[in-house]
């Protein structure tokens, strides 16, 4: 491609509408196509603007034949790349902004050639921000309000109700656990019951502790009690002096672990990162006390593994460690979810936040079914799963057996 210097009127005139459009914050897209460089398989870069962290900046999103790469540049860094990539890479570009449609195409010997159309008035307001923008703009439904006193106490925000950006991850987590709560008390049509019992087991820091005290107490207008359960003592003693300092009533901390908790007709039933069998006498707690809502996030899968004989036609794949691992786990989780399904459950298995905010990210969801339900199949499927890998104990299922046996 011949690299012609950019003095020629048309394109002055290009750069000159390209400029007031960013500055302005009126773009809508800019589209470089008829690419002539190194880069063979680069087919088109598309130019859009989207919002981070309240800064409007400009994705390129390089489309390849086989695949795209995004990249965000600040509206200041942009530009100089923008105008470096027309002389050298594109013969041509697409400009659309709120007032106009521009195109600029070079000739083969280098001369450029500008269309331009302004968009009527009439139509302007019509005109429809890109999707990329739209994503990025729109203000987040939030199930917390920034604004509550737990959340400054907890060091989640700061004494102007701001987030401290060193909490984000924990603030995203927070909403997220709330937005999943509230699907489920939907569902289950908690919004009725006069009085709540929610239990937190292995609650630490107490952040979704306090985040579901203030859901039912604060958004849903509802009396509740809320229990966080957990073995360090001096986070016991921490988070209770927290509720003394909030003035907050209905939620209280107590010493101990799931195993040795004595159930109160629990509601909701959490569970978040309780290592290995932890989770399944929670889970057993939660179907023994006829909890509506039980929320486990499980962590180190030990139990299963070692039981795994490996089936034939899987050896080639089982072999290695890391999938023998990640075998079990799914294994163990499935069987979890079908004893839950056979004791009135209906079951969700999912990812509870993304991996890049926590490693612990699955979510089993069990809502308790309000219609009773034939469950030999899905007891069927359980034996059959444990015929397979060999397995002979799973905690759950024993602790199921032993309470019918009782």
């Amino acid at each position: 491609m011949t690299v012609t210097e950019p003095n020629q009127p048309n394109y002055q005139q290009f750069v000159e509408r390209l400029s007031q459009a960013l500055t302005e914050q009126q773009l809508l897209k800019l589209i470089l196509s008829k690419y002539q460089g190194a880069e063979t398989e680069l087919q088109r870069l598309e130019i859009t603007p989207v919002l981070l962290k309240d800064i409007w900046q400009l994705k390129f999103l390089y489309q390849y034949k086989t695949n795209h790469i995004t990249k965000n540049l600040p509206t200041e860094l942009a530009l100089p790349v923008i105008l470096s990539l027309l002389q050298s890479d594109f013969n041509q570009a697409n400009l659309q902004s709120y007032s106009q449609t521009c195109q600029l195409s070079q000739s083969k010997k280098g001369k450029y050639l500008l269309s331009c159309q302004s968009t009527p008035k009439s139509s302007q307001a019509q005109v429809q921000i890109p999707p990329q923008a739209i994503a990025h703009n729109r203000q987040k439904q939030r199930y917390v309000e920034q604004s509550r006193p737990f959340l400054t106490a907890l060091g989640v925000t700061d004494q102007q109700q701001q987030l401290i950006p060193a909490m984000s991850n924990k603030w995203k987590q927070i909403n997220k656990f709330i937005e999943i709560l509230a699907g489920a008390v939907k569902d289950t049509g908690l919004t009725e019951r006069k009085q709540l019992h929610v239990a937190d087991f292995g609650s630490g820091k107490a952040y979704l502790t306090f985040a579901m005290h203030d859901y039912f107490n604060h958004t849903l207008g509802l009396p509740v009690n809320v229990t966080g359960v957990e073995l360090r003592q001096h986070l016991v003693e921490l988070c209770n002096t927290t509720a003394k300092t909030l003035h907050l009533s209905g939620i209280q901390f107590e010493q101990g672990d799931v195993k040795h908790f004595k159930a109160r007709g629990i509601n909701v039933m959490v569970a978040l990162h309780a290592c290995d069998t932890a989770t399944d006498y929670a889970l057993h707690m939660g179907i023994r006390t006829g909890a509506e809502i039980i929320m486990c996030s499980p962590c180190c899968h030990k139990q299963i593994r070692p039981q795994v004989q490996l089936p034939l036609v899987l050896a080639p794949m089982l072999q290695h460690g890391i999938h023998l691992g990640q075998e079990a786990e799914m294994l163990t989780d499935s069987l979890r979810a079908l004893l839950l399904e056979a004791n009135g459950y209906d079951t969700k298995v999912f990812e509870f936040i993304s991996l890049e905010h926590t490693s612990k990210n699955k979510m089993i969801l069990a809502t308790k079914r309000h219609k009773t339900k034939d469950n030999s199949a899905v007891l069927g499927q359980i034996q059959a799963l444990k015929q397979f890998y060999g397995i002979t104990e799973h905690c759950l299922e024993q602790l199921l057996i032993e309470s019918a046996a009782g």
